[in-house]
């Protein structure tokens, strides 16, 4: 006996009153887009007014950063896009619905930030080579504080609200934008250089921001990647035990397994039931413990409630593992 909810619309329970948690769910993608969208229009202008201030300095520490804040930019792309995705409906050949595209956007963030530090790098080695004057270093630090700005505003909207709804794409995107906004500081280093005669500091800060973007990647890639590979922390693990634990009537809980489809909680899991109760009773039951699961676990989109007997506990993947078994060791009746 398995049991499922999802929060879609027009869902098979009518409980008297709207699921609020489809609410949630709608309004954390429409959170996401709109910050997208903010975001990439702030930082879209603060990279154009940098790079107007590069053709006027010539400053490759500017230059390797403002190629970074356009790439900052160009990383709500693919958000957009997945947020957008998110608003259909499973069906067609989609049955879990788009929460992957989610998953696969901040790969492409991954990616882009990649880019950004092999450009910089390039272009600093280019100037450490040819070196060149900078010329109005004054602007040039004014440039370093609009770049810090503007990397900053959109890192705190973007980790805010990516907190909020669950994104690992936005949070990871979002400290991709600070640090880039403190490597824009680092800008006012190669200005102090030209200041004071030292022209060298200019492509050894750019080199250094190509650093800082190469160590940025390394720690947005990990929460990105867990969730791509539908890894989860053993807390929610264990809060989901509690949550159907303390459900009336459940005897037993196993075979739990969660995972990340974009910024919602996939939950399966197995609940054990007294051998004499009917299919009604472990529909009921099953219910109960899915509208627990709904409203005490943060994010959660989907849950699949298996019931056992408490003879047989545990059969939902048991029973499955068992026919992959039986099939490995005599292929001739495997299906």
């Amino acid at each position: 006996m398995a049991h499922e909810h999802e929060h879609e619309e027009g869902h098979g329970h009518s409980h008297g009153t709207v699921d609020p948690a489809l609410f949630s769910s709608v309004a954390a993608t429409e959170s996401g887009i709109r910050v997208v969208k903010w975001t990439l229009a702030l930082l879209g202008l603060t990279a154009v007014l940098q790079l107007v201030i590069v053709f006027l300095t010539g400053s490759a520490a500017l230059l390797s950063d403002t190629v970074h804040n356009f790439g900052d930019a160009s990383t709500a792309v693919p958000l957009w896009i997945a947020f957008a995705l998110m608003r259909r409906k499973p069906g067609g050949r989609f049955t879990y619905g788009y929460g992957r595209v989610e998953d696969l956007a901040g790969v492409i963030v991954l990616l882009l930030i990649l880019a950004s530090a092999v450009i910089a790098t390039y272009t600093s080695i280019d100037r450490l080579v040819n070196p060149r004057d900078i010329e109005f270093p004054w602007v040039l630090m004014a440039a370093g504080i609009i770049g810090f700005a503007g990397n900053e505003a959109a890192a705190i909207l973007r980790i805010r609200v990516g907190r909020r709804i669950a994104s690992a794409a936005l949070i990871a995107d979002g400290y991709h934008a600070r640090t880039d906004g403190l490597t824009s500081l680092a800008v006012l280093v190669a200005a102090i250089g030209a200041l004071v005669g030292w022209q060298f500091l200019d492509p050894i800060v750019g080199l250094v921001i190509a650093g800082m973007i190469l160590w940025l990647l390394k720690s947005a890639a990990k929460p990105v990647l867990v969730h791509l590979l539908d890894g989860i922390d053993t807390e929610t693990v264990e809060r989901v035990r509690n949550v159907a634990l303390a459900t009336p009537e459940v005897v037993e809980v196993s075979d739990i397994r969660a995972r990340w489809s974009g910024h919602e909680l996939y939950v399966d899991l197995s609940i054990s039931v007294t051998s004499d109760l009917g299919v009604s009773d472990g529909h009921r039951i099953a219910a109960a413990v899915e509208h627990a699961l709904l409203a005490a676990i943060p994010h959660s989109g989907r849950v699949m409630v298996h019931v056992d007997p408490e003879s047989s506990p545990g059969q939902m993947f048991h029973h499955r593992d068992a026919h992959a078994l039986l099939s490995d060791q005599h292929p001739a009746h495997s299906h």
